[in-house]
């Protein structure tokens, strides 16, 4: 837990304090956020905000790995899983930095042309697949040897599953290598257009993500403490996951970035994350899905980012269908912007949807353990 809290810690300052000078860069590059001209009419004034935040808190991330893996050399090897640089953090961290780059990509041309076109939709979804095909690859078909907590090699895990998973792996639904790989790139789709609709209003996204990415540092943790890797664990239930404490340590770290940075982020924005950390948190979170043996517990757990996306499903399907729209304007928090709602409150409302979903999140993943143990 020392290791967790350390990375948190550091993020959280390496973002608080890191956010102002990326404001002063990016303003200084006239890195301005452009507003699209049929969006609300109450975000005209946003215009030139700087954009592209998502580098701090990905650069804060990575950084506070780092330092907890410098706290993990602190305590006696009986207490650890591995001190070095494991592959899951590879898959993670791979998925928050290069998910992030085709945002940062989409970002640089809004900025360039000063509009808000970017990346064209083909280009982005290329990426996406792009990313998700690689790291899922590297999660499925790269087991490596696992070191339990006595620094012993043991069995091989890899960091996905073939299987479809919900609070574990679900073993009647073994899909095999090349679908589960293909299922992961729709989640890291999924997930990263997801966090991306959602990042409309200030604060929004980030908040949000603050509570998906903490819910898995307790999930990951407590799969940690249950491991069956570890030879300590002695219950005949436990989690077949994969460094469940360097996924636990990510998930933490990033949370932390994201708490310092929306201390800048929340209204009025001093600057926005764009895609680039929109993008970035969704890979990650896919990338914790995939790790936790959590995948399906993903629609609960970030259940906002499912109702925002939906509401965009819904409205594309009505109008092309009927010619009318359900919505006043998609995505979702639009619609209540242009009902009257202020900014303010339906950002915290719809934090609150966000952390009813990852509440029933949890206590879905804890009841389990719960009744088999009992």
């Amino acid at each position: 837990m020392r290791a967790v809290i350390v990375a948190a810690a550091v993020a959280f300052l390496v973002s608080l304090f890191g956010t102002p000078v990326a404001i002063k860069v990016f303003t200084r590059l006239k890195a301005g956020q452009p507003i699209r001209a049929e969006g609300p009419v109450m975000h005209q004034g946003k215009k030139g905000t700087p954009t592209m935040g998502g580098v701090v808190f990905i650069v804060a991330t990575v950084i506070a790995y780092v330092a907890g893996h410098l706290a993990l050399t602190t305590l006696p090897a009986q207490q650890i899983a591995q001190v070095g640089p494991t592959i899951t953090a590879l898959v993670l961290l791979g998925l928050l930095v290069f998910s992030g780059a085709v945002g940062f990509v989409d970002d640089f041309l809004k900025v360039r042309k000063r509009n808000s076109a970017g990346l064209n939709k083909r280009g982005k979804l290329l990426g996406q697949i792009l990313v998700g095909a690689v790291f899922g690859v590297i999660a499925l078909y790269f087991p490596s040897t696992m070191v339990d907590t006595t620094g012993d090699a043991t069995n091989t895990e890899t960091v996905g599953s073939t299987t479809l998973s919900f609070i574990r792996d679900i073993d009647a639904l073994d899909v095999g290598k090349a679908a589960s790989v293909v299922i992961f790139i729709l989640v890291v789709m999924a997930t990263t257009n997801g966090v991306n609709l959602t990042d409309g209003l200030d604060g929004l996204a980030t908040g949000a993500s603050v509570m998906v990415l903490g819910s898995y540092a307790l999930i990951a943790f407590w799969q940690y403490r249950h491991w069956c890797a570890d030879p300590n664990y002695t219950a005949e239930y436990c989690y077949q996951v994969r460094d469940p404490l360097e996924i636990a340590l990510i998930a933490g770290a990033a949370a932390g970035a994201c708490v310092g940075f929306l201390w800048w982020n929340t209204s009025p924005a001093r600057i926005f994350m764009g895609d680039t950390g929109a993008l970035g948190l969704g890979g990650l979170i896919a990338g914790m899905a995939m790790a936790t043996r959590t995948m399906l517990l993903l629609l609960i757990i970030g259940g906002l980012f499912v109702i925002i996306t939906m509401s965009v499903v819904i409205q594309i399907i009505s109008f092309r269908t009927t010619g009318k729209r359900v919505f006043r304007m998609s995505p979702l928090q639009h619609h209540f912007e242009l009902a009257g709602w202020s900014e303010v409150n339906i950002v915290v409302r719809f934090w609150i949807i966000a952390g009813i979903g990852v509440a029933i999140g949890l206590g879905l993943f804890y009841s389990e353990f719960l009744a088999v143990m009992g």
